[in-house]
């Protein structure tokens, strides 16, 4: 049971803030890592919540290796999303707020594999071929044109 989950036995269904951790993985010819989600259909960037006694690093290893089956070996943190503006509710009725540190995964190993229930697909995308808009998760699409403003000017993004 995740960290989140013991909470809500305390707490219901009301707004708690929620970290986690997002990444931008690249190929070699700079196309960006989606993910189309097993809860919704939509894609998004590999990502997931933090849990207790981890760091937001052994975070973003774990969440990358279960959605992809890539291994980090170097990322670097290159924003933080806690705008109260993302906030939103689970099917479920659970509501969060995140606060959520993006990554560029620098270097990694391994072969895509999608599980088939958190990822049902995983492809590159060029940034300027995405899926349409109402198939991307926006927070998700905002961070990935905020890691292009972050290559352009090497600005930390907070938002």
């Amino acid at each position: 049971m995740s960290y989140i989950e013991r909470l809500r036995q305390y707490v219901g269904h009301q707004r708690l803030i929620s970290p986690a951790v997002r990444a931008i993985i690249r190929d070699a010819e700079g196309q960006i890592l989606w993910q189309q989600r097993g809860d919704t259909g939509k894609w998004g960037l590999p990502a997931g919540g933090v849990e207790l006694d981890e760091s937001v690093r052994e975070a973003l290893r774990r969440e990358i290796f279960e959605e992809t089956g890539l291994t980090v070996v170097r990322a670097v943190p290159f924003g933080i999303y806690s705008d109260p503006r993302y906030s939103h509710a689970y099917l479920n009725g659970d509501e969060v707020q995140p606060f959520t540190l993006a990554f560029h995964v620098e270097e990694w190993t391994g072969t895509l594999v999608a599980d088939g229930q958190e990822s049902l697909q995983l492809a590159f995308f060029a940034p300027d071929q995405l899926p349409p808009a109402e198939q991307l998760h926006p927070p998700h699409r905002r961070t990935a044109q905020d890691f292009l403003q972050f290559l352009a000017t090497g600005q930390f993004i907070v938002d």
